[in-house]
């Protein structure tokens, strides 16, 4: 059986809905609390077993491949300084028995373009895509690209990581449609990127996580530009589905989507109050500002 080892992150967007603050740094290194969100999904792949980070990377992108270079000044420092957590921490970002890959995307032709540009680091082996802008997080329990790999050992297909959504937004994902095969697993009979929601398959819709074959390399060399004038991904795993089988996870966890203002706000709120350190003064802080938790979020509280 193959295993999952590498890890494609599609990082080379311009971030335009963060200006200012993306003018000079990239979007996903942006801090959600303590981390930058970059560094949230690489984690999540090397949890899972994925050994070789491959950053498709733009021009302007050159903090993320600093944040996972070796820091000899700051380390030298922090061991001067017997500052010995510190150091542990900086060293964790890239683990001893992780490889990271850059490439450069030339153009901003759209989420298939970005694999595509993977290619001469993927090889012919199934490989993993994170998009970092889909922080999910499910503390305590396995991540959602862990939850995907395991699914991919039991039906040895492409998997693709799915949400409910109210039908009304479907135009802003691409939508799955099959049978259910159990409570969070289903095939995928069909996938539209951003269809109405008359024309929507389903209330499944795809987020940041993927588990796919070598066969969609090839398929991607010919797909041919669509929604929003670029390489979409979702017309390659579409055409991929006519060859072989692909099943929608809906996984376990929670999904913040900071592409978004919004979503970025509630990343940092709903973490910092799991934060293993920060948890309990910031709740105390949120209840002197008269802020009520939800009762979901209340249980955090300690």
């Amino acid at each position: 059986m193959t295993s999952i080892t590498t890890a494609v992150f599609p990082v080379a967007g311009l971030g335009t809905r963060f200006l200012p603050a993306t003018k000079a740094i990239a979007k996903e290194m942006l801090a959600v609390v303590d981390k930058p969100l970059i560094q949230y999904a690489s984690e999540e792949a090397v949890a899972a077993g994925m050994d070789t980070l491959v950053f498709v990377v733009g021009r302007t992108k050159n903090a993320i491949i600093d944040h996972y270079d070796k820091a000899y000044e700051l380390e030298t420092e922090l061991e001067l300084r017997k500052k010995d957590e510190m150091l542990a921490v900086v060293q964790a970002v890239v683990p001893a028995h992780v490889h990271c890959v850059f490439i450069r995307q030339s153009e901003a032709l759209g989420l298939g373009h970005a694999v595509l540009c993977a290619e001469p680091a993927i090889g012919n082996k199934p490989f993993a895509v994170l998009l970092p802008d889909d922080l999910i997080y499910n503390k305590g329990g396995k991540s959602c690209i862990q939850q995907m790999v395991d699914v991919y050992k039991e039906k040895q297909g492409s998997v693709i990581g799915t949400q409910i959504v109210d039908r009304s937004e479907s135009h802003k994902y691409g939508m799955v449609g099959g049978p259910k095969l159990s409570d969070r697993l289903s095939r995928i009979d069909e996938i539209v990127e951003k269809p109405s929601p008359a024309d929507s398959p389903s209330d499944q819709a795809v987020v940041g996580r993927y588990i796919l074959t070598p066969a969609i390399i090839e398929i991607l060399k010919s797909t041919q530009r669509g929604a929003g004038n670029e390489i979409q991904l979702t017309d390659a795993i579409a055409e991929l589905r006519k060859s072989e089988e692909i099943y929608a996870y809906n996984f376990e966890g929670s999904r913040y989507d900071c592409g978004s203002k919004i979503g970025y706000l509630q990343a940092n709120v709903e973490i910092a109050l799991q934060h293993d350190e920060l948890a309990s003064d910031f709740c105390d802080y949120l209840k002197k500002l008269n802020i009520e938790p939800s009762k979901d979020r209340l249980k955090l509280c300690k």
